[in-house]
């Protein structure tokens, strides 16, 4: 597998029953504290892994450091942060490689492991499924509150811890069942473009469109009225500007709640095409292990117009 279908990752098959993820992904940062920045960045790494229905294996720090202006302990911050994440992934690092920038960045490189026949790709959702996602919407805009000293403390720190949570759980779950595992055909995670564009690479990949219902998307508190104050990250409205033409909303332009769609989101859920007993199955296994985030079916997969997303 590789860039054919936006799929989160590459995949080689080394033999019948193992195949090798390989993914790489590193920023800027989007919080103060350089623990923070690493747990998050780390999480939002590894994540591709868990979208291809894998484990990580072996990940490698990529670090950008401006050495000139910052102090050596920051970096060490940084990557002590990414570290704690990589051990409760359950994987390995072993190695890595940092550079002179002017500006911090961090990431890593992640491989992971996946049987051949259970590769999750964003093109096997089919109509009859349920659409799932793992977390909430809303962290660019609330990152963006943040940033301009608008948000609160405890605003702050739900959203960091969010963004810092590992989407290893459900998938455990899922690949701990092999009944329930076979219920789920379609995967990917949300990231920088955003719902609605990561719903139509899942639609137009699969032949399938994807409609929501407006009530069921989960937002983070406060996104919702930092949007209406046009608190709103660049990144959504490139999104809109990008992704407008696959959406199908009856709701009004400047609605908050379609920005929130829009909106760019670091280490975001997993969004999961189901079999709707599969999904209400996996649901229940989470609230039962005490899962945080608020995860919700969001919609449905149906045969005709392929490639859109309708909400309403």
């Amino acid at each position: 597998m590789g860039t054919e279908n936006c799929d989160d990752a590459g995949v080689y098959r080394l033999n019948e029953t193992t195949a090798l993820i390989q993914t790489v992904d590193f920023f800027t940062p989007i919080v103060d504290d350089p623990f923070d920045f690493g747990r998050i960045a780390a999480a939002n790494a590894l994540s591709d892994v868990y979208a291809m229905g894998g484990r990580p294996l072996l990940c490698m720090n990529i670090l950008g450091c401006p050495a000139r202006t910052m102090e050596p302990s920051v970096f060490r911050r940084v990557v002590e942060g990414g570290l704690e994440k990589i051990k409760e992934a359950g994987a390995l690092l072993v190695g890595g490689h940092s550079i002179e920038d002017p500006e911090l960045k961090y990431g890593l490189s992640v491989t992971g492991l996946v049987h051949p026949q259970q590769v999750l790709r964003n093109s096997g959702a089919r109509a009859g499924d349920v659409v799932l996602l793992t977390k909430p919407l809303g962290t660019g805009i609330l990152s963006t509150a943040v940033k301009g000293g608008l948000a609160s403390a405890d605003t702050e720190r739900q959203l960091v811890d969010l963004m810092a949570t590992l989407n290893r759980l459900p998938m455990e779950i899922l690949n701990g069942d092999p009944k329930l595992r076979a219920g789920v055909h379609g995967c990917t995670d949300i990231t920088g473009f955003g719902l609605f564009g990561h719903l139509h690479e899942m639609a137009a990949a699969s032949q399938v469109s994807i409609h929501l219902d407006p009530a069921r998307l989960p937002v983070l508190p406060g996104a919702n009225d930092f949007a209406d104050m046009g608190i709103i990250p660049e990144g959504a409205y490139r999104n809109r500007a990008f992704y407008r033409q696959w959406v199908r909303s009856t709701l009004a332009e400047t609605d908050s709640l379609e920005m929130v769609a829009y909106d760019p989101q670091t280490s975001g859920g997993l969004l999961l095409a189901m079999a709707p007993e599969a999904a209400a199955e996996l649901l229940a296994a989470l609230r039962e292990q005490g899962y945080a985030p608020d995860c919700r079916i969001l919609g449905s997969v149906r045969a005709t117009d392929p490639g859109l997303v309708f909400l309403g």
